[in-house]
């Protein structure tokens, strides 16, 4: 086995592009209503659009990073006492600027009709616990369109994040976080995109649709899991990137793309962030932004569209909402994620060959 490189690797901007790529998805769908129009959607005859892949690349990141981090920290609670600090401390915030500084601004009530509502403070302590019934605000609409009254529709993820972390530490600590059981929960996971077999679990309740989504994006996060417990350079090879960029190609006609992607896309994703004769971009000069731009990324574009009364085209919201989220993004992080992930437990040692765990979302 030849180990991972230690400390050379381009996470750092392979999260920024995801970020922005869920942030150009939603400019067309915030402005228009609908992303029949976005760049993807047309190039894989309405498959997926690129936010959605970004989506894909995050969990796929993650479940190679959190995999690690499991493994460095001796106890299962310090675990996810660091992952609940990079979550919870920046969505908090997030939602506080939602509903005490954009809402009040947006809002056709009365200030203090709005405050004595009960809705913004249901959808700051909900939204932080990861419970997104509550993701509209009293009087608020953005524009006329069916997402016009939405605060912030890239929030969905996040409990779903939160899931797969309960689902590291639980196979942790059951000895199980093994090669076969990626295999296991990869083949799940491409078996439920491809049947659509948990979909039907959706009209049972909350728990159902929270089990309908596990099962949707659990294949992207073990094909990360996977190629960390693999942790090989040599499965990093120019080659084999090249057959797995021709997998993806050939899946657009086939109608497979969704469904192949946790293979063939979240490789490549993996290799362009580990294959050690690449660049080395230095994407977190300013700061780990990639969560943060996610975070306020709809918010800074529905912030827009309002603005322009509805009238902004797509190019000119994201021209104008990406740089707005960049600045949200780097008060985020230097204001309020870094200074808390300062109180996480002090790891172990790391072991020679493993990422750094600190390059994790």
């Amino acid at each position: 086995m030849t180990a991972l490189p230690s400390r050379q690797n381009n996470f750092d901007a392979l999260r920024l592009i995801a970020a922005v790529s869920v942030i150009f998805s939603h400019s067309f769908l915030i402005t228009e209503g609908t992303q029949d129009h976005e760049w993807l959607i047309l190039l894989t005859g309405n498959q997926s659009i690129l936010g959605l892949t970004g989506v894909f690349v995050f969990f796929a990141i993650s479940g190679f990073l959190v995999t690690q981090s499991f493994e460095q920290t001796a106890n299962p609670w310090h675990f996810l006492a660091k992952r609940a600090l990079r979550i919870f401390p920046g969505l908090f915030v997030a939602t506080m600027v939602s509903a005490f500084l954009l809402g009040p601004f947006v809002t056709t009530l009365p200030l203090g009709n709005y405050l004595s509502r009960p809705e913004p403070y249901e959808y700051v302590v909900g939204n932080t616990l990861l419970d997104q019934t509550v993701h509209e605000l009293p009087g608020v609409s953005f524009v006329k369109n069916q997402v016009g009254s939405e605060i912030n529709g890239s929030l969905w993820t996040l409990r779903l994040e939160f899931t797969m972390y309960l689902m590291v530490s639980g196979l942790g600590l059951l000895r199980l976080l093994t090669v076969r059981a990626a295999i296991l929960l990869l083949a799940l996971g491409i078996a439920s995109l491809h049947f659509e077999m948990l979909d039907p679990l959706e009209k049972w309740g909350w728990f159902f649709q929270l089990l309908s989504d596990w099962g949707w994006l659990v294949g992207f996060f073990a094909a990360g899991m996977l190629l960390y417990n693999l942790r090989d350079t040599r499965i990093f090879d120019g080659r084999i990137a090249l057959l797995a960029l021709a997998g993806l190609v050939l899946s657009v006609p086939s109608r497979e793309f969704i469904p192949l992607f946790p293979v063939f896309g979240c490789y490549l994703a993996l290799w362009l962030a580990l294959y050690s004769r690449l660049p080395v971009i230095p994407a977190a000069r300013f700061g780990d932004l990639s969560y943060g731009l996610y975070i306020y990324g709809w918010p800074a574009e529905q912030a827009v569209i309002w603005l322009s009364g509805g009238h902004a085209a797509w190019w000119q919201v994201l021209l104008i909402a990406l740089p707005a989220a960049a600045v949200l993004a780097f008060l985020s992080w230097h204001l309020v994620e870094r200074p808390m992930l300062r109180l996480k437990p002090r790891a172990q040692q790391a072991p020679v060959g493993y990422v750094p765990a600190a390059q994790q979302v």
